[in-house]
């Protein structure tokens, strides 16, 4: 799954979601957008583990701020 989490005020610890997050997901991933407004996260976890994960990475995240995004399958592994 992919969520964005929008961004007040300065960056997030990136490291710290990622050790956190790694314990439910090793394989996800973390970014901030281009623009520097959001985090991009890609992951297995479900929103409750995902909100979970950033309150003990510090990051709490208000409802409106994280927004899962629509599944973007390309086909590609035929899944």
């Amino acid at each position: 799954m992919q969520f964005t989490l929008r961004i007040h005020g300065e960056a997030p610890d990136l490291a710290a979601i990622s050790r956190e997050l790694a314990t439910l997901d090793p394989a996800a991933l973390i970014d901030i957008d281009a623009r520097g407004q959001a985090v991009r996260i890609a992951t297995s976890a479900t929103e409750a583990e995902l909100r979970s994960s950033l309150r003990r990475a510090g990051m709490p995240a208000a409802p409106h701020d994280l927004t899962q995004l629509p599944s973007e399958c390309c086909g590609g592994c035929g899944g």
